[in-house]
């Protein structure tokens, strides 16, 4: 089958460059700010760790400014990712889960104050806008459903050598059981470093 990868959410906004001031200041990729013919302007951004992209600008849309509500961004920690947002000035929502939905409920319904109670994967969520009022959604995932995504993705090369690091380390104390070097260590460190990033492999 042909994947099919969502790549990019196109956002309604009324004034480009204060968007575009926003997002970068939360840490954003500007990846491409193009200007064409007749005030056609794409600006292209990709949040940290992301491997989709929004695309705000000017004729890109013609949804209204601010009316879209369901971009779902996926933290680790939705506590650390509040307070990182509140510290470059950003209203945040205090962290809420679900009364008892796999997903929240729409709005503020069946809301209720703090993390999931055993910080179940996928059930801790807090919520911004940005200036237009696009909301957006911060959802705690820290464990992937097995088959959920099939790719790792390091935010730094820092990050990438830490867990080469670990792997090494790992692989070491197996080698150590083995009682002989092992020969298929690519395919180890593969799996090992994909266990650690949360997939279910």
């Amino acid at each position: 089958m042909v994947d099919f990868k969502l790549e990019v959410v196109v956002l309604p906004v009324a004034d480009v460059d204060r968007a575009k001031d926003f997002y970068a200041g939360i840490g954003f990729r500007v990846d491409v700010d193009f200007s064409g013919p007749g005030g056609f302007r794409v600006v292209h951004l990709t949040p940290p760790g992301s491997t989709a992209s929004l695309i705000i600008g000017s004729g890109v849309t013609d949804a209204a400014p601010g009316s879209e509500r369901g971009v779902h961004l996926v933290v680790d920690d939705v506590v650390a990712a509040r307070e990182e947002l509140l510290a470059h000035g950003v209203e945040v929502s205090e962290v809420f889960h679900d009364a008892g939905g796999v997903f929240h409920h729409a709005g503020t319904l069946d809301r209720l104050a703090g993390p999931h109670p055993e910080r179940q994967s996928y059930g801790s969520f807090a919520s911004f806008t940005d200036p237009d009022g696009n909301t957006f959604v911060l959802q705690e995932v820290t464990t992937r459903r097995p088959g959920r995504i099939g790719h790792v993705v390091y935010r730094t090369t820092a990050d990438l050598e830490q867990a080469l690091r670990d792997a090494e380390a790992a692989h070491g104390e197996y080698e150590g059981e083995l009682g002989h070097r092992d020969e298929e260590w690519p395919a180890w460190y593969a799996a090992h470093m994909a266990r650690a990033a949360g997939l279910g492999v």
